[in-house]
């Protein structure tokens, strides 16, 4: 039997990048998914996608009168909720000096209280069956803070203590919350990223794995921890990253990696 059979589960952000590949496995696995993203669209053509056993509606999850809507029809569509993906996220690149009041606010609201929003709203519909999971995107700028991107970093490390806080909480309801922090996944979010040639080569070398990360390697770690596998996991954070915060590799020019100690018949 698959691993979600018979179970509703919840993303947001799933219409494109990490959500949407989420909402493929999920299906695959037989979940009914209800997907909220911000543009109709692309909640249109990922219901589509998935077939009969999945609804959606489009929705501003920094709004909580939009969250309280969209868990309403979730549940009224599918009559429970067993799992919540919170995955929606946006981001603004801008030197620390520049960053506006807007520009700021807006990170925050999407980022952390939306989804404290989401997580909320989900708890309260699976304390009414019992528990359930809920796994929330978080990120390695969490911890491995990086230029120019203040409003997202201060926003994914409140995340992580979100979750946190979350777990011990919603324990005894039966719910468990958990998080994931992906490094660089090759997503319309970090395209600023990943496909500029240059920039992308340079930050590669960073990576031991050399490589940027697919959303199916993310919808994979997620689906796991939203699943009976693992069933006595709560409050943690898993990282995806290619070994990218361990360190700084020594690299040669092209990027591979360089002998730290000579091979043993090598002349001294």
């Amino acid at each position: 039997m698959s691993r979600f059979s018979g179970k509703c589960v919840w993303v947001t952000g799933g219409g494109q990048g990490i959500g949407r590949e989420t909402a493929r496995e999920l299906a695959r696995e037989g979940a009914h998914v209800f997907i909220v993203d911000q543009v109709a669209r692309r909640v249109e053509e990922a219901v589509l996608e998935l077939g009969a056993s999945a609804d959606g509606v489009a929705a501003d999850i920094s709004r909580r009168e939009e969250v309280r809507a969209a868990a309403a029809r979730c549940f009224a569509r599918f009559g429970r909720l067993d799992v919540l993906v919170a995955n929606a996220g946006i981001t603004s690149v801008q030197p620390f000096l520049d960053i506006d009041e807007g520009t700021w606010r807006r990170v925050l609201d999407v980022n952390l209280t939306g989804t404290f929003w989401c997580v909320q709203e989900a708890a309260r519909l699976m304390s009414r069956s019992g528990g359930g999971a809920i796994v929330v995107t978080a990120s390695t700028n969490a911890f491995w803070v990086e230029a120019t991107l203040a409003a997202y970093n201060a926003s994914k490390g409140g995340v992580v203590a979100l979750v946190r806080t979350a777990a011990l909480d919603l324990a005894p309801h039966r719910i468990r919350v958990n998080s994931v922090e992906p490094g660089v996944v090759r997503t319309p979010l970090a395209a600023f990223v990943t496909e500029d040639p240059a920039g992308a080569r340079c930050y590669l070398k960073k990576i031991p794995l050399g490589r940027f990360a697919e959303p199916l390697d993310v919808a994979r770690a997620i689906l796991f921890l939203a699943s009976d596998e693992a069933s006595y996991i709560t409050g943690q954070t898993l990282v995806l990253d290619g070994g990218l915060t361990l360190g700084l590799p020594l690299n040669s020019e092209d990027g591979t990696a360089v002998k730290l100690l000579p091979d043993h018949d090598a002349p001294p």
